[in-house]
């Protein structure tokens, strides 16, 4: 099990020594986590790292996982869509249904978030026990990871109630904020550069991983990695591929997972395997939730990444990409151009045509990508590991404790 300590070699021991000074004023604070999923996406990840160095610099931390059928993770990820901007048909079933499992949840989880100190609700899967909750004595913050820029309104004029009653929320971005009468934060997600996502790896390995899954190591290797969803737009990375295969001999792999809370997964992978055809270099890898070295290998592999989301709330899949010196072309969306600064860590795109045009460039200019690797890694290394993200929750928390109520800016 890895210790704080362990991150002094790749932040100093100046950052390490300032989160201990800080959770010096949140010692034996208990502190509860509940989103919808156990494994697959960002926050179950980003969750996995951070219970457990909260518990280490003595936070009664946990982690709670909320239980739903199929008709109730249809709704909330029509939310999700929702508050992304599609338009959506909001039935008064589904109302119930998501409803009905929110007080389920409640019943099961109401003695230990009443007690919490502090009761981080991530998305809107969750976001109704606030008010099933009535004796809770702490402080809840709804923490929303989704582009909620220009959410649907029918939803959101349904989920505002459900969220404004809250101490304070967190978005990533200040685009992504909305009108709540409550502080509101600004955290950007981050990774763990010692995961096995993440951490380096034996060159015979990476190799390996080019047998593995039938790659040829003499041609150019574009990868996107992510959940099979339509705002990830993996049709419009295939068409990219296509146009960019008319004078480059490259190989695209689309690799991603499901999630238990993602119903739309299987719909949207059968749409991207008809659209692939037969082409034997287009490879589409479903992977399990837990593949982490696995997806690690094959973006170290790649030559250059690809994240062409139409709506974004962060990508960490751009953070990983960007720590294993790689340069990421990503949709000009949301999250992604915080990390992807275009034309120094990467390129940002709004079409397959953009995508096909970035990639061209830089497979014939390989200086390029030497340096737009070496900052991408360096940019992410000051802004987007795991140090960063917890010292700004750790702040987030002394603050809440000592009751301040005006605005705080957080992260950049």
């Amino acid at each position: 099990m890895r210790s704080l300590q362990d991150y002094i070699p790749i932040v100093g021991e100046a950052v390490i020594n300032q989160l201990w000074q800080l959770a010096g004023n949140l010692e034996g604070l208990k502190v509860i986590h509940v989103n919808s999923t156990k494994a697959g996406g960002g926050v179950a990840e980003i969750l996995s790292w951070m219970i457990p160095f909260m518990r280490e610099l003595k936070i009664d931390a946990s982690w709670e996982v909320i239980t739903g059928n199929d008709p109730f993770f249809g709704v909330t990820k029509m939310f999700h869509n929702a508050l992304q901007g599609n338009q959506v048909n909001l039935m008064q079933s589904h109302v119930e249904a998501y409803e009905s499992t929110n007080r389920s949840n409640a019943e099961r989880l109401r003695p230990v978030l009443e007690a919490a100190d502090i009761v981080f609700i991530h998305d809107p899967q969750p976001a109704m026990l606030l008010e099933l909750c009535s004796n809770r004595r702490g402080k809840w913050i709804w923490r929303c990871h989704i582009d909620a820029s220009q959410p649907y309104r029918p939803v959101w004029k349904y989920l505002r109630p459900r969220v404004e009653r809250y101490d304070a929320s967190i978005f990533s971005m200040s685009e992504f904020s909305r009108t709540l009468p409550h502080p509101q934060f600004l955290i950007a997600p981050s990774i763990d550069p010692l995961s096995e996502k993440n951490i380096d790896l034996p060159e015979k390995e990476i190799k390996e991983t080019y047998r593995r899954f039938h790659l040829d190591p003499r041609r150019p290797i574009l990868t996107q990695v992510s959940r099979f969803d339509r705002f990830k737009d993996p049709l419009g990375v295939i068409y990219g591929y296509r146009l960019i295969k008319k004078s480059v001999p490259v190989q695209l792999v689309l690799a991603g997972g499901g999630a238990d809370d993602d119903p739309e997964g299987a719909e949207v992978l059968r749409d991207v395997k008809l659209a692939a055809k037969d082409d034997p270099d287009i490879h589409i890898l479903l992977l399990p939730p837990d593949a982490h070295r696995t997806i690690n290998a094959i973006q170290r592999l790649s030559t250059i990444i690809i994240q062409k989301s139409t709506r974004e709330g962060f990508g960490l899949t751009v953070t990983e990409g960007l720590w294993k010196g790689k340069p990421v072309i990503g949709g000009s969306v949301g999250g992604i151009g915080l990390q992807v600064i275009n034309h120094h860590t990467g390129f940002l795109v709004n079409s397959p045509e953009g995508l096909a045009q970035r990639v061209r460039y830089l497979l014939n200019h390989q200086t390029k990508i030497r340096s737009m690797g070496g900052k991408g890694r360096e940019f992410v290394r000051e802004n987007f590991l795991l140090t960063r993200h917890l010292r700004e929750y750790l702040t987030l928390m002394v603050g809440l404790r000592r009751g301040f109520s005006s605005r705080l800016a957080a992260a950049e």
